[in-house]
């Protein structure tokens, strides 16, 4: 990974930024700054995947599609170079560099220098950069709550379900139904004072109530009370932007953590009387967050189990704990279904099936088996155990209808397998982009055999041979039988490096 050199980050930003939408009156803030010291690895946390996909793309793919044409600044830190060099420019979207990591509220006091004109009646949201669970579906949902609401400011809330102990979030207090002079608190009870971090929580003392203000009017929690609220902040927020813009500037860094909070916003809205709400989403994985690898994993589980969730009543998924389906082929196997009244489609454990596959009717996968690139597989087809089919993204692999591929093979880059075709077990085939491989129908590859870059015509049989640049033409015997090509090895080169030990 490469070092953090601010000049060469704020080159890199500035390159990879793309100018704004000026119709659109929605923001998206997505922060990919932080250190995620306690993933332990060298990688951005931003970068690490869930699906298949890095969180901070799946975070910006949600806001793009919930709001189209949304415009999106992405503020980056540490490992600013990984970040930009993987995410790259995107549409409407401008990168803010955070060159030292002074909380979330100063990451959006960064983020907003690159707003230069903004409807004072647009929406800002704010989004973790690691909340890659989080959907098109959540988001557009999370909008709507926010217009319906009438309110200054939404935050989204999260309900933990684990020991209060393990809560390193943020928890939301609540006007009570009295306050401290047991006065009840009418059409204020339920409404959001204030979200305060666990470490402030955990620096109180045992045996004082800690007393919280909303509108002159106190209410009293106990440290254990604090501690034992399961509603918690993900993060996730909406704000009026004149509100935001006014007063972004008056957060302050007095805390344990000596940080800017974006969170202590809903004390100073409160103080202008500014209407702050908060709702929770109807999937509550969505705000899932990671950490450490143990969270990541967690995360990865649930996509998995989604998917097949989606998957499990149209084709047949063996092992639900172990299979990758990229979502693109999801999508496509969804509109297989309606369109054909059976697919089946049978998928064994620990196969892999990339974002380019396209998948047909009548197709066994065996376990293992890796299929990834432009695999353009035809129907009736049967992929035995641990076969591996892959080609580099410029290239092309088209397997043809009633195709058998036995187990242990390789198979990759430029490669045509026409109709009726066997490739027996152990064969390892290759094409380049100036020699491509083409297989014509009813060919039979077997024995422990090595292809690359040759054109075999139809009907032809291949056995124990190296075949590398070569034109196989089907040569009849005096039978009128298809002379097969068995135990051909080339000449070799280099035999003068070798010699007998």
């Amino acid at each position: 990974m490469k070092n953090n050199n601010k000049n060469e980050i704020i080159k890199k930003a500035k390159k990879f930024s793309t100018r704004f939408n000026s119709s659109s009156k929605e923001l998206a803030i997505i922060l990919a700054a932080g250190h995620g010291k306690r993933i332990k690895s060298q990688r951005s946390k931003m970068l690490h995947n869930i699906w298949g996909v890095p969180t901070i793309e799946r975070v910006y793919n949600a806001c793009a599609n919930a709001v189209k044409g949304i415009n999106t600044i992405v503020v980056v830190g540490i490992k600013a170079l990984d970040v930009l060099e993987v995410f790259g420019k995107q549409t409407n979207t401008s990168y803010a560099y955070q060159q030292v990591q002074n909380g979330t509220g100063h990451a959006v006091q960064v983020a907003l220098q690159n707003v230069k004109r903004f409807p004072p009646n647009g929406i800002v949201y704010i989004m973790p950069g690691d909340m890659g669970l989080i959907d098109e579906e959540s988001i557009s949902s999370f909008r709507k709550s926010f217009k319906d609401s009438h309110a200054q400011m939404i935050v989204l809330t999260g309900i933990f379900t684990g020991d209060p102990n393990e809560n390193n979030y943020g928890r939301i207090l609540r006007v009570k139904d009295y306050d401290t002079n047991e006065v009840s608190s009418r059409v204020d009870e339920g409404k959001v004072i204030k979200i305060m971090e666990q470490k402030d929580i955990l620096a109180l003392p045992d045996n004082k109530p800690y007393l919280a203000e909303y509108k002159g009017r106190y209410y009293s929690f106990t440290k254990e009370e604090l501690i034992n609220n399961n509603e918690y902040n993900s993060g996730v927020f909406a704000f009026r932007y004149s509100k935001l813009r006014e007063l972004i500037g008056e957060l302050k860094s007095d805390n344990v953590q000596k940080e800017i909070y974006l969170t202590d916003l809903i004390s100073l809205f409160n103080e202008k009387d500014y209407s702050v709400a908060a709702v929770s989403p109807e999937k509550n994985y969505v705000v899932m967050g990671f950490n450490n690898k143990s969270v990541l994993k967690e995360m990865e589980a649930i996509a998995r189990k989604n998917v097949y969730e989606k998957l499990k009543d149209i084709i047949e998924i063996e092992d639900p704990d172990d299979f990758f389906i990229d979502e693109k082929v999801v999508e496509d196997i969804l509109k297989m279904d309606i369109k054909y009244p059976a697919l089946d489609i049978t998928i064994s454990k620990g196969v892999y099936i990339g974002r380019d596959v396209k998948l047909n009717l009548n197709l066994s996968l065996g376990k293992n088996v890796f299929v990834d690139g432009h695999v353009f597989i035809g129907k009736n087809v049967s992929i035995s155990h641990n076969v591996h089919l892959s080609c580099y993204p410029e290239q092309t692999l088209k397997i043809g209808n009633n195709v058998q591929i036995l187990w242990g093979d390789i198979i990759k880059g430029n490669i045509v397998i026409g109709d009726g075709s066997c490739i027996e077990s152990s064969v390892n085939m290759t094409g380049s982009d100036e020699f491509p491989l083409k297989i014509g129908e009813n060919v039979l590859i077997k024995g422990t055999s090595y292809i690359f870059g040759s054109k075999i015509a139809s009907n032809v049989t291949v056995e124990h041979s190296i075949l590398v640049k070569k034109k196989v033409r089907a040569v009849k015997n005096e039978k009128g039988e298809v002379q097969p090509v068995r135990y051909y090895v080339p000449e070799s080169e280099g035999e003068k490096a070798l010699s007998d030990i």
